[in-house]
């Protein structure tokens, strides 16, 4: 799981201790002869235990008195030291096989993640209307349920149609034209030379922000009015 945080402590000091803390951890983690994680190249660990001795170097100066030269220094090593801990922790630290826990000891900040969204466990029902010149609306519920719309854990729902002289058997492949609807009927509007064409229909509930898709329900017909 990943953290996706950007989390740096803003003062200097301890930021200090921080940068140090995860430097050591990290080459603990690496070292050895049977290392815990393998996935960090020896030469990465080497340039971040680099850069924590060189943002050290200016910023210790910095404790007693001294010149605007020496605070400009430090400022700038601070910005090569975080230019080098930001992609180190977002390729080698944010997914596994480091732990939360493991990020946790790092000093890493975890984020919260939604729960992830299941694959609708229904299907809809789809009821064409031909009672206007043109156009089908196509109806939609539950399979078995009496009341219209979609259920309250899906988004939406996909139509899936095409003109077929037969009733289609692979779906995805056959019903060739495909509309995304949130709230019943959906509308299909046809020119005149359509009228009196088949249309096969299937529908699926979808999860439209996740991408996530249901099984197809039966498939209907009508006859373009």
């Amino acid at each position: 799981m990943s953290s996706k945080n950007d989390f740096i402590p803003s003062k200097d000091g301890e930021f200090d201790v921080w940068f140090r803390n995860l430097t050591i951890y990290v080459i603990e983690k690496t070292g050895g002869t049977s290392p815990v994680w393998t996935h960090i190249p020896a030469e990465e660990v080497q340039g971040l235990r680099d850069a924590y001795a060189a943002w050290h170097g200016a910023y210790e100066p910095t404790l007693v008195p001294h010149t605007p030269g020496i605070t400009e220094a430090k400022n700038e090593a601070r910005k090569a030291a975080e230019g080098r801990i930001r992609p180190f922790k977002r390729r080698y630290l944010e997914d596994p096989p480091v732990t939360d826990q493991q990020r946790i000891d790092m000093g890493l900040h975890i984020s919260h993640h939604p729960v992830p969204v299941p694959t609708p466990d229904t299907v809809p029902e789809l009821i064409p209307d031909t009672g206007t010149r043109r156009r089908i609306a196509v109806h939609y519920r539950d399979e078995g349920s009496t009341h219209r719309g979609k259920p309250k854990n899906v988004a939406g729902i996909e139509v899936r149609w095409a003109f077929l002289d037969h009733a289609p058997v692979h779906l995805e492949a056959e019903l060739i034209h495909s509309s995304f609807d949130t709230r019943s009927p959906l509308i299909l509007d046809f020119d005149e030379a359509d009228r009196g064409k088949r249309v096969y229909l299937a529908g699926r509930w979808e999860i439209h922000r996740e991408g996530i898709k249901g099984l197809f329900g039966a498939v209907v017909d009508a006859i373009v009015p």
